[in-house]
């Protein structure tokens, strides 16, 4: 891969305002190397103290750094993430890590490109293939970055991994096609849904096409294919939540830009699967002057040109299909749901317990699904919920959840609130077991005071939003998460099928 390193000292400024200059694929290697660069400023590189851990967060369990020892010219292992080790084996701070790391090709490898880096005083950025210490295949992307003492001379190195594993047979994610051919149908899939997009191509046993997407300094950003997309039907996957890095406004003006550029680029279809579909729960007006949000997001796609929007479990069904006039197409993940909670519950009486009267459909729907899996009877249960200034109020509770695993499903968690109010409904009305279930997790560590009550026994989501670590630890094994790349790559195969018809 090219490299700002390898790069004549004389163009490097100018190569880092190409379109073309590199940049990480994977979301947390942009961000630390986005870090990086933001602390070097004018600089020949930041210094080691400028690199506090501290501000990055969960982004730490992939960045290591190193620095040069005085005496013996050796680096040593200052801190490294996880990642690290699947390059260079268990290595403890203070360790000189070229000469003791227990993975000699690892170290044999970060040899090289650390005295690149020293000698020209620039990042790199690579990605190769490894072995794992269970001898799997995996992708490695590796930013490595230089760290100054004093302005003059590389003292230590700054740098973070990201890991891929390559899944046996074709390596999708690792094949691009710079001419494909016009029945075939291109793929991409943006940084906010990476993971998502990873298996969702996977099961089509197609390539995620390259594209670039550029942050700059301002703030400003851009996003573009870097394959041929003329008269190409073109599918796009993103994630359109918020998080600690990016707001849903961010991923979905990235988005649409996105789609801006294919059509411009001449994409004869473009179809986006967003597995989220943020500003959906603002689909009436229920005060004076309220925001329609969902039309306003349904508006936004037909002005960029997109032809068919594709989600999972939207707030309200009929707000979405009114308000998109181009094609929809609405996903849920009732059978997941349902062959999981079969499992679960066993021989257990079961009850769908609605949270609210707005969501009955949602968990009838569900339950008629759960029922003709299992082949026995399920009860269903509604509670009433009233919301007004982000207040929930409302006390009334319908069904009989006695002696029950009571299964409470809505569309969403996102302070976890609602939940956490009627499993204790549940619980106080003599249910044996309380699971919550919802598509999409939303509110990830600020929903966990509410999702960690004792009256819940489980929590059961769908992998459209990924969780934090953090997250996932604090429900400490009460956590599933149930992929539903499947269902999307199902949608998409069969388009592609229409695509190729004659």
């Amino acid at each position: 891969m090219t490299t700002f390193a390898m790069t004549d000292p004389a163009l490097r400024r100018l190569f880092e305002r190409l379109d073309f200059a590199p940049q990480p694929k994977d979301e947390t290697l942009g961000w630390l190397f986005s870090y990086w660069t933001e602390e070097r400023g004018s600089r020949i590189a930041p210094t080691l103290q400028d690199m506090s851990l501290s501000d990055l967060g969960e982004l730490a369990a992939s960045a290591f750094i190193l620095q040069y020892e005085p005496e013996s010219d050796a680096p040593i292992l200052m801190f490294g993430g996880v990642a690290f080790e699947t390059l260079m084996g268990a290595c403890d701070p203070g360790v000189v890590v070229l000469a003791k790391a227990p993975r000699r090709r690892g170290a044999a490898r970060l040899r090289r490109l650390s005295e690149l880096v020293r000698n020209r005083a620039e990042p790199v950025l690579v990605e190769f293939e490894t072995r794992a210490l269970d001898h799997s295949r995996m992708r490695i992307e590796m930013v490595l970055a230089p760290l100054s003492q004093d302005g003059r001379t590389v003292s230590g190195l700054f740098g973070g991994l990201a890991l891929r594993p390559v899944h046996a047979g074709r390596p999708t994610h690792l094949k691009t096609s710079s001419s494909p051919t016009k029945a075939q149908t291109l793929l991409f899939a943006l940084k906010s849904a990476a993971d998502l997009g990873e298996r969702i191509a996977h099961h089509l046993d197609q390539p995620l096409q390259p594209h670039e997407e550029r942050d700059f300094e301002d703030g400003e950003h851009k996003t573009r294919p870097l394959v041929d997309v003329r008269r190409k039907n073109v599918d796009v996957i993103a994630g359109l939540h918020g998080d600690s890095h990016q707001s849903s406004n961010d991923r979905l003006c990235r988005l649409l830009f996105f789609v801006g550029a294919l059509k411009d680029a001449g994409a004869e279809r473009v179809s986006v699967v967003a597995p989220y579909l943020c500003y959906a729960r603002k689909d009436r007006q229920t005060k004076p002057n309220d925001p329609i949000t969902t039309r306003y997001v349904g508006q936004l796609f037909e002005a960029l040109g997109a032809d068919r929007i594709i989600t999972m479990e939207v707030h309200n069904l009929s707000a979405f299909q009114n308000a998109f006039r181009c094609s929809t197409t609405h996903l849920d993940a009732y059978r997941a749901f349902a062959h999981h909670l079969a499992t679960v519950a066993g021989g257990d009486r079961i009850a769908v317990v609605s949270p609210d009267i707005g969501g009955a459909k949602r968990a009838e729907l569900f339950r008629r699904t759960l029922e003709d899996m299992i082949g026995r009877p399920v009860s269903k249960a509604l509670a009433d919920k009233q919301r007004s200034m982000g207040v929930v109020s409302g006390d009334l509770f319908a069904g009989d959840v006695a002696g029950c695993t009571a299964i409470i499903l809505d569309d969403l968690i996102s302070t976890g609130a609602t939940m956490a109010r009627v499993a204790q409904q549940c619980r106080e009305r003599g249910a044996r077991r309380v699971i919550v279930a919802a598509t999409h997790g939303v509110g990830g560590v600020a929903a966990l005071p509410n999702l960690t009550q004792p009256s819940i026994d489980a929590v059961l989501l769908a992998n459209t939003i990924p969780q934090t670590p953090d997250f996932v630890s604090a429900l400490d094994g009460r956590l599933t998460i149930l992929d539903v790349s499947e269902i999307f790559a199902q949608v998409l195969k069969e388009a592609m099928s229409d695509d190729a018809l004659p």
